[in-house]
């Protein structure tokens, strides 16, 4: 892996990143509004990348929405926030989060502190502790960690369904025009809509 970037964050890192999340989608859903990160802990001013999701628990449950970003500048307190609001807007999987979804979501949050560039990703890649992204051809997609473990996929069905995410062709990750880069970092999430907080 390379060097760990400013990173390293508690449980009580983790468990403030996910409230702030809520916080954000909630307050951009029910007042259109962008809520300020407020007083941020240490671990916030980090310039490191973050990823929100947003899982729906109504029947079979859904993804409502994920978004964020591995390579960025902002400080991680916006970035959560920026990200949330992404995951809950429509741009994100079709339709925009509506107020009366608000206590059936579960929230995660996933804190980049690690990225590697490799180009023996099957070797390389840890199932259910790595995210991926892949990038060729002007185009790119990133997948968050826990999917695999999720719905049991091989690191050949995760590394293909990146490429499809991208647009790209089936085992375009094989080629050496193609680049896949690990990303590693703890998941927070709620065990429940705005429960406890667990770490995976």
């Amino acid at each position: 892996m390379s060097e760990a970037q400013a990173v390293a964050l508690s449980y009580e890192d983790g468990t403030r990143a996910v409230e702030l999340a809520r916080e954000a989608v909630n307050s951009y859903v029910i007042n259109g509004q962008r809520e300020q990160p407020g007083s941020m802990r240490e671990a916030f001013y980090a310039r490191t990348g973050v990823f929100v999701r947003l899982e729906s628990t109504r029947g079979r449950g859904s993804l409502r929405g994920c978004a964020g970003a591995y390579d960025t500048s902002e400080q991680l307190g916006h970035q959560i926030v920026d990200s949330a609001i992404a995951a809950a807007s429509g741009d994100s999987c079709g339709s925009e989060i509506e107020p009366a979804e608000l206590s059936n979501l579960n929230i995660s949050v996933f804190i980049v502190e690690n990225t590697m560039l490799t180009d023996n990703p099957t070797r390389d890649i840890e199932l259910g502790r790595h995210g991926v992204a892949v990038e060729g051809n002007g185009k790119h997609a990133w997948m968050y960690p826990t999917l695999p473990t999720e719905h049991n996929w091989s690191e050949f069905e995760y590394l293909d369904r990146a490429c499809r995410k991208a647009g790209l062709p089936h085992g375009a990750w094989e080629e050496d025009d193609v680049f896949v880069t690990l990303i590693e970092g703890p998941v927070f999430r709620e065990r429940k809509p705005e429960g406890s907080i667990e770490r995976i």
